[in-house]
């Protein structure tokens, strides 16, 4: 199988390749889905969402978000998030939703906003927005006493809830961060890789500094004490998990290559930047670099370079870089002040100490850095150890895909280990 046939798949929008096989339309696909939610006074039974969502369905000009049944929406606006500009939507039912081939399975007793997309879903690509709305659902949110509830299942993956001013958390059942927003508001956020819903009840009081005193101190640049070695920075440890962009996949090449292709998808956010950085990992020969902007499927040009070239260069990374280390060197149009780019860069790379052969057995040991990871087996080879914990998914071509989704500050030291199955492949499924 070739690598943008897996990309593509691993993306999850498997189903619109093989439905156009088919001669079928495609259905809606999304990714990359998070959600904050700012609960309002709790008298209102309110609180504001802010939900990003990816729409990868090649193609489509409209994206349909639904309206939660039991909560009444108001104030709706939706933003194209490359270029922070306003969308056209409109509230439609899930009857004419469901006149969309987009949206075969839609339900008629929910309604939809109807989003016109800026532009329609590059091949390969994506098309990111950001959907605003106030919720009031008094099932959700309410009193029980002094104590305000937010009691809600959630099945998006990555979410923040924001407290009212003046509340502390007192009951929690999903582990997650506790952080402080930069007004003094308390927050939770967490991921949730598992299948189903994360059963949320967040219970907080009215027991919290406001005003002046309720400001964090900015996070610092010191690392943790902690033996048997230095850490994270403070800066890193605190910073909110759920909601970092970056996230990447490794597909394993035959052992004995000691190669594994890969992508990693990154979002730039800062005005002036033009350019991004991969440092090639010391003991990692890294080849065959390519890029492209997801939202436009615009394919960009790849630079190797070491660190003292590309400061010569003057491509503005954000970021310095050892005069030694090798670089990969992405570079854009310089981004201006309230856009964004999402980046996809693929390379592939060798890497004899973390991958190859012991025997029959193959062993790939890696520290993995991002919230969110995958590393792909190569087709006709099991799992046997994953020292990690991971979740587990077969691909439509029959290789397994497991996933480390690390809310923890520190990095996830990967040991997988497989062996080959006793028949041979028998492709896609």
């Amino acid at each position: 199988m070739n690598v943008s046939l897996h990309l593509w798949m691993t993306l999850g929008v498997a189903f619109p390749l093989a439905a156009l096989a088919n001669g079928e339309p495609p259905a809606q696909t999304e990714t990359d889905e998070y959600t904050r939610y700012e609960l309002l006074a709790p008298e209102t039974a309110s609180f504001k969402i802010y939900y990003e969502v990816t729409a990868t369905t090649a193609g489509a000009k409209y994206f349909y978000n639904p309206i939660r049944k039991g909560s009444a929406a108001t104030d709706e606006s939706v933003y194209d998030a490359m270029l922070g500009k306003p969308l056209h939507f409109e509230v439609v039912s899930g009857t004419e939703a469901n006149k969309d081939p987009l949206m075969p399975d839609a339900d008629p007793a929910t309604d939809y906003i109807k989003v016109t997309l800026a532009r329609p879903v590059p091949q390969n690509g994506q098309g990111r927005l950001v959907i605003l709305k106030t919720y009031k659902d008094a099932k959700s949110y309410y009193l029980d006493g002094s104590v305000i509830v937010f009691n809600r299942p959630l099945g998006i993956k990555r979410n923040k809830v924001v407290l009212p001013p003046g509340y502390e958390v007192i009951g929690l059942t999903v582990p997650s961060q506790i952080l402080t927003e930069q007004d003094g508001r308390i927050a939770i956020s967490f991921l949730h890789p598992e299948s189903g819903e994360a059963p949320l009840v967040l219970r907080a009081v009215k027991d919290a500094q406001v005003g002046a005193a309720a400001l964090p101190k900015p996070p610092t640049a010191k690392r943790s004490w902690e033996s048997p070695f230095e850490g994270e920075t403070e800066q890193e440890r605190l910073s909110e998990r759920a909601h970092q962009d970056r996230d990447i996949v490794y597909f394993l090449q035959p052992p004995q290559t000691h190669a594994f292709n890969l992508y990693h998808d990154y979002t730039e956010t800062r005005a002036g930047v033009n350019g991004y950085a991969n440092v090639v990992r010391e003991g990692s020969v890294a080849s065959h670099p390519s890029a492209s902007i997801l939202d436009t499927g615009e394919q960009l040009k790849a630079l190797e370079m070491s660190g003292a070239d590309m400061s010569a260069s003057k491509i503005n990374v954000g970021e310095t870089v050892s005069p030694t280390a090798r670089v990969v060197v992405i570079p854009f149009a310089p981004l201006q002040a309230g856009q964004t780019v999402r980046l996809r860069i693929a390379e592939t790379y060798t890497a004899p100490s973390s991958y190859g052969l012991d025997g029959d057995e193959l062993v790939f040991d890696r520290s993995l850095g991002r919230p969110r990871n995958a590393v792909v087996l190569p087709l006709g080879w099991y799992c046997t150890f994953s020292a990690a914990p991971a979740t587990v998914s077969e691909l439509p071509d029959g290789s397994v895909r497991l996933d480390y989704w690390n809310d923890r500050p520190e990095p996830v030291d990967v040991l997988l280990k497989a062996k080959r199955r006793t028949t041979p492949a028998a492709g896609p499924k």
